[in-house]
């Protein structure tokens, strides 16, 4: 009399995805590859360059420099009080950990299919990559950012709050999780529709008028501070500067909004990415 032997397997490879996609075990068995996809894609960017990582702080100080010409010297833009180059590097700082994060995302499936359609392991991972080396890159610039913040602190320039440095932590949180989420949908849109790309890039180009990044909304005339509202990065900038230098304009119900629209346009990011990564991989 033969008995049943039940067999018990590691994974399973089933013909459909999933909405949820991997679980977080999952997720964690392949720590390896996300980390050696961190490494890769950073040592990567900087490989035959002249100034290699040095250019994650140079961006940010060339971007202020111009900033500091055409919007103070040009134009004349008040800073409400706080000296401009730490006004634009604060603002431009987030801004990229934005901008960055986002484009990265948009293309972890074109620039992963050829990965994809040959090995398997958590889709989810290539995107988590690229956040991670996105977050890397932000903390060096951050970096920067309080040596400019001490350097104007000791001048007597701004009044630092210790306290307020905790709330830090909530605007990047937030813009990294929308950036993280618009990513993950125009990563499955944009393989289909190429010509979407171009629209994108200077859809942001245009977005980024809409946040205060070289701004205050105290600056905002009231006929259009209603486009500014709507904007659920808009409260983020603020509140990332008055963690700074005690500086900004914004409201506990506006922070509440980012984070509300942060969690609805993640859910629908990543439930969309782990339902249709598979299926359009092909065309990319």
């Amino acid at each position: 009399m033969s008995k049943k032997v039940k067999s018990e397997w590691d994974w399973e490879i089933k013909p459909q995805t999933s909405w949820l996609g991997s679980s977080l075990k999952e997720l964690i068995a392949y720590k390896d590859l996300l980390f050696g996809l961190v490494r890769k894609d950073f040592l990567g960017s900087y490989q035959q360059t002249l100034l290699g990582p040095f250019w994650i702080l140079l961006q940010p100080l060339l971007s202020v420099l111009v900033y500091m010409l055409v919007f103070v010297k040009i134009i004349g833009l008040k800073t409400n009080g706080v000296p401009s180059f730490l006004f634009f590097l604060s603002g431009i700082s987030l801004w990229n950990l934005f901008s960055d994060m986002f484009f990265s995302t948009s293309n972890v499936v074109v620039a992963n299919a050829g990965v994809f359609s040959k090995v398997y392991f958590p889709r989810l991972i290539a995107p988590l990559a690229a956040v991670i080396l996105n977050l890397v890159r932000f903390l060096i610039n951050a970096l920067l950012l309080f040596a400019v913040l001490a350097y104007f602190a000791f001048r007597g320039d701004v009044q630092v709050h210790l306290a307020g440095l905790l709330q830090f932590i909530i605007p990047v949180l937030i813009v990294t999780g929308i950036a993280l989420g618009c990513g993950l949908i125009f990563s499955i849109i944009t393989v289909k529709y190429r010509d979407l790309n171009g629209f994108v890039q200077i859809l942001m180009r245009l977005f980024m008028f809409v946040c205060p990044v070289f701004y205050s909304m105290t600056l905002v005339p009231e006929k259009y501070k209603w486009m500014v509202d709507i904007n659920p990065l808009s409260a983020q900038f603020e509140l990332f500067r008055y963690s700074l230098y005690g500086i900004g304009l914004f409201s506990a119900a506006w922070v509440l909004y980012g984070l509300a629209f942060m969690v609805v346009i993640l859910m629908a990011g990543v439930l969309l990415f782990n339902k249709m990564a598979e299926r359009v991989v092909e065309l990319a």
